[in-house]
């Protein structure tokens, strides 16, 4: 491996400031040049016009393109959830522990530190616009040798002192635009760790909405549960009475505390997962668990109405999207690195000051010294590295181009299996809602054969049965309802888009 190199320096080779200013002037329009390597163009992602799924009646669908062009909006944000999407639920408990997470999070606010270190990182590429310069003083005892070469005993003094300020300045123009093109890829790595923080606090705050109307839809069941005891109670009360009048059985009486314990018991099995629920919350939100607790609240709230926007928009409102893109970004900026290094190396130079034998006469016009130079350096020989490093960097683009494509077609489809899921449980809900009105008749008609003597106990224990399990099985689609509407709104990237990247 050799090196070319062209040097000039010193006084002997610029003896006119003038030249040098001429110099300095020629290396800063140079340095202003097209930097080399290819210019950042996004991978091609044409999206439909529309989404195949339409969602539920709370999924609000944009109106239908105009004649004669596509309908596009404004901005990202238009038509679609801004800032704190939780509030779309309507539970201030539910907004006070999501506000909670920007702040207290741990893993949002180590993201959040990643970033401020990729910041700082975009800080240090820029730093190599400007030229290094040092200065400091030195001071030094010589003694030289007697016995050295030509030495003819005559030359003063053999020991001296030797006092130097000194200030030194290097610069190397960027002319091939190696330093652009590094300072364009920390940018966007930065800009990919704050769409990688967005997207850490878009995850827990979806975890955080999830988990929350999982544990109220759990005390809806609990509450359900609760009227079906006391409603289980009163029958047994009820057999018992029958049983002394001679009308029921004991075995009647046995499956009417056998319903009632068994109710019970799912109402014990419903608090264990709550329990487990209100942890998850508690941890989210950075609360000490031996100190949190939720009071029991039944899911009562409105499903909310969800904005679908037209998938266009999608490209530009999820983080997750946002990371891939900007990493592309990245590395297409490595491919202009790696072929500035076919280019040669300039460095400009120079250093002055002062230099004497005695403080006395240190700081005079006589002890001046100064040093300018300019070099150049060519890399002939290199074995093939540089081809090497460049197909490499445009290898790394175009994964990292496809890697891209790869998440944005993947997101496509989490919307659209998150609109068919909501369409398919409100018509299961509906169907479902029928079930129990239909199960609670029944019951209410058992109940007065029940009671008038036509059917047993059995029949009235089937029907009650039946009405708990539809109740329940009711609760749970509904809580799922609501699960799935927080889900469709992570998926259109909740309240973000890049509007909110750093420049």
């Amino acid at each position: 491996m050799t090196r070319a190199a062209l040097a000039i320096s010193g006084p002997t080779a610029w003896k006119s400031p003038s030249k040098w200013l001429l110099l300095l002037c020629a290396a800063g329009a140079l340095a202003g040049c097209k930097p080399v390597g290819p210019d950042y163009r996004r991978p091609a992602y044409t999206p439909t016009p529309l989404y195949k799924e339409t969602g539920a009646s709370t999924v609000i669908v944009p109106p239908p393109a105009p004649a004669g062009g596509a309908w596009q909006p404004a901005s990202p944000s238009d038509g679609m959830l801004r800032g704190k999407w939780w509030e779309v639920f309507g539970d201030p408990q539910l907004n006070q522990l999501e506000e909670r997470i920007a702040a207290k999070n741990l893993a949002v606010r180590q993201a959040l530190d990643l970033y401020q270190a990729a910041q700082q990182q975009v800080r240090i590429a820029q730093s190599s616009y400007t030229p290094l310069i040092s200065a400091g003083p030195s001071f030094t005892h010589n003694k030289l040798s007697s016995r050295r070469p030509f030495y003819n005993g005559t030359g003063g003094s053999s020991q001296f002192n030797d006092l130097q300020l000194l200030a030194q300045a290097s610069w190397e123009p960027d002319f091939w635009g190696q330093i652009r093109r590094t300072v364009e890829a920390a940018r966007a790595n930065a800009q990919a760790t704050a769409a990688q923080q967005a997207n850490i606090e878009l995850s827990f705050e979806a975890q955080m909405a999830s988990s929350y109307l999982e544990m109220r839809g759990l005390d809806h069941q609990k509450q359900l549960l609760q009227a079906d005891v006391e409603e289980l109670d009163a029958q047994l009360k009820l057999a018992q009475q029958r049983l002394q009048g001679g009308v029921d059985t004991e075995a009647d009486v046995e499956l009417a505390k056998t319903q009632l314990e068994s109710t019970r018991a799912q109402m014990i099995d419903v608090g264990i997962v709550r329990a487990q629920l209100e942890h998850i919350v508690g941890t989210i939100a950075d609360y000490k668990l031996p100190n949190f607790s939720l009071a029991p609240a039944p899911l009562d709230l409105a499903l909310p109405n969800i904005p679908l926007g037209v998938p266009s928009q999608l490209l530009e409102r999820r983080p997750d999207i946002a990371i891939a893109e900007r990493q592309a970004a990245a590395a297409n900026a490595q491919i202009g690195i790696a072929i500035s290094a076919y280019y040669p190396t300039l460095t400009l130079g120079g250093s002055g000051g002062f230099e004497s034998t005695h403080g006395g006469t240190w700081i005079q016009g006589p002890s001046t010294l100064w040093s300018l130079g300019a070099s150049a350096v060519e890399l002939l020989v290199d074995g093939g590295r540089r081809h090497a490093y460049t197909a490499q960097a445009r290898d790394q683009f175009e994964a990292a181009a496809n890697n891209y494509k790869g998440v944005v077609f993947l997101a496509f489809n989490e919307v659209e299996d998150d609109l068919s899921d909501l369409r398919i449980l409100e018509q299961e809900t509906a169907a479902q809602q029928a079930a129990v009105d239909s199960a609670q008749r029944a019951l209410d008609l058992t109940n007065q054969e029940y009671a008038g003597g036509v059917v047993n106990y059995l029949q009235v224990l089937i029907a009650e049965n039946a009405l708990i399990q539809n109740q329940r099985t009711l609760a749970t689609l509904t809580t799922a309802r609501f699960t799935g509407s927080v889900q469709l709104i992570a998926a259109l990237g909740g309240g973000w888009d890049t509007t909110q990247l750093p420049h």
